[in-house]
């Protein structure tokens, strides 16, 4: 599960939201699942407090599940597999199409 991580740009490959793309703004491996900006957005109904005066519908982006979406690769231009590569002692992300290696 640690293939997409934190600050990734990720695609989403199935669902509503299938082919867009965003920043990875968290990620919950126990449950195997992401969150994507601007992807599967919910409405959530909050009442008038006073951090939220005015109250009303707010939207949020609601988690995924990880195996529907791919790391998006910069050389590639588009959404990747991820392989593993160990290099002077250092493990790290390589893109399993052209070999770029994805920062840490």
């Amino acid at each position: 599960m640690n293939r997409i991580k934190k600050n990734d740009t990720a695609v989403v490959i199935a669902g509503e939201d299938a082919g867009k793309t965003g920043k990875v703004l968290r990620v919950i491996p126990d449950r195997g699942k992401i969150v994507v900006e601007g992807v599967n957005l919910i409405y959530k109904h909050v009442r008038r407090s006073q951090q939220n005066p005015q109250g009303g519908r707010i939207q949020k982006e609601a988690p995924i599940d990880a195996s529907n979406a791919l790391l998006f690769c910069e050389k590639c231009q588009r959404g990747v597999r991820v392989r593993f590569e160990v290099r002077d002692g250092v493990k790290r992300r390589v893109c399993k199409r052209c070999g770029n290696p994805f920062p840490q």
